[in-house]
């Protein structure tokens, strides 16, 4: 789910989660070891095979394909609609700022139908805190509180009838529930977003949340890879560092292990923290080490995991957006192995659609890993079946 201009812009976000007021963004413009070298893990983006998805990646130019790896966020039914008509990109994102007529008034679910590929309608409604459509009549208690009060079949029930509320205004993608262990005061960064700081509970109750999602036809995502619940602070603010990895492997990264080996369609949000013995000083988000443990396993004792990987907002924490431009972020995310860029506004989707292809023309991104991320992204969103 302070003061100063950065904690303002991060209260903003939506995939950001914090429990400060949120605000807008600015109009856009018309446009188990010690050491990362410890950890090998095989690339994981395969060229399609056995020709699956074929036909339709070959409707798509270069530019069409690389837009399918944006989720950005949008003030309202104008702005949605220009940025994808303009560069036809993969998603929107439905923040607290944006205009929610987009919703209750069918825009969404009509700019969607009418793109040559659905869109990723997007929103972070978790519950509690992170209740980013609470003014619609979609909340409940938070997820600690669920945990305490609630079996996981009422739990399944409840996202279930949040999921059909969210699928009858067009959204089609949550990015809840949170899988984070934590034992924080309720109130901090992580804290009540949590089910619980006892892994076994998390699985039980993650696992309801998204199977109810999941009922309504709703995309579950579960964050934050590779666990957020004891990190050093907040991400939205600065640099987060979490527990080595080693330490990971009997906490934070049990739900994720668990979880992911029967994910159903269900999305995975990687978060911007270091992690010891892992990124080697980079935020998860941007490690290839991190995310590739994530899609092969290798490293944690994980499952494959071949579902969509999105980042979190790339723009608007500072882990992230203090060091890098939305531009470099965006191709940094998708080198490392992530799929689904998101961030939180509209203004340079053209830059960084420019950047990815001089990524792909200098060879940085290869043509069959870009396939496979977008064949993964098409099969998300029912397009390919295969």
């Amino acid at each position: 789910m302070s003061s100063g201009a950065v904690v303002v812009l991060c209260a903003t976000l939506a995939a950001c989660t914090s429990s400060t007021p949120d605000s807008p963004p600015p109009a856009p413009s018309s446009s188990a070891s010690s050491s990362a070298s410890s950890v090998s893990v095989p690339s994981s983006d395969a060229p399609v095979a056995n020709g699956c998805g074929a036909a339709e990646l070959a409707k798509l130019s270069l530019r069409q394909k690389l837009a399918q790896l944006v989720v950005v966020g949008v003030t309202g039914a104008g702005d949605a609609q220009q940025i994808v008509e303009n560069e036809e990109i993969g998603g929107i994102f439905i923040g607290s700022w944006t205009d929610k007529s987009i919703l209750t008034g069918g825009a969404a679910s009509r700019i969607s139908k009418n793109s040559p590929i659905p869109l990723m309608v997007t929103v972070d409604q978790e519950g509690g805190r992170v209740s980013r459509l609470s003014a619609l009549g979609i909340d409940h208690e938070s997820p600690r509180q669920l945990a305490q009060t609630k079996t996981p079949e009422q739990v399944k029930g409840i996202a279930t009838e949040v999921g059909r509320k969210l699928k009858r205004l067009g959204v089609t993608v949550d990015f809840a529930p949170v899988a984070d262990v934590s034992d924080e005061s309720d109130n901090e960064v992580i804290g009540d977003r949590s089910f619980s700081n006892d892994p076994a509970v998390v699985i039980e109750y993650a696992s309801a949340y998204a199977a109810g999602l999941a009922a309504a036809g709703i995309t579950p995502v579960y964050k934050h890879f590779p666990g957020h619940g004891h990190g050093t602070g907040d991400s939205h603010l600065g640099v987060v560092s979490v527990p080595s990895l080693a330490q990971l492997q009997t906490s934070d990264l049990v739900p994720f292990r668990t979880l992911l080996a029967d994910p159903g369609t269900a999305g995975v949000m990687v978060g911007h923290l270091i992690v010891p013995g892992l990124t080697n000083g980079l935020p998860a988000s941007i490690s290839r080490p991190a995310i590739q443990m994530l899609r092969t396993g290798v490293g944690y004792d994980g499952p494959r995991y071949n579902g969509v990987i999105f980042s979190d907002d790339l723009s608007g924490m500072a882990a992230i957006s203090a060091q890098y431009p939305i531009e470099q972020a965006v191709e940094k995310f998708i080198l490392a192995g992530g799929d689904v860029a998101l961030w939180l506004s509209t203004d340079r989707v053209s830059s960084a659609l420019d950047n990815l292809e001089t990524a792909v023309a200098r060879g940085r991104l290869a043509p069959s890993r870009l396939d496979a991320k977008v064949l993964r992204i098409l099969r998300s969103k029912g397009v390919v079946t295969c």
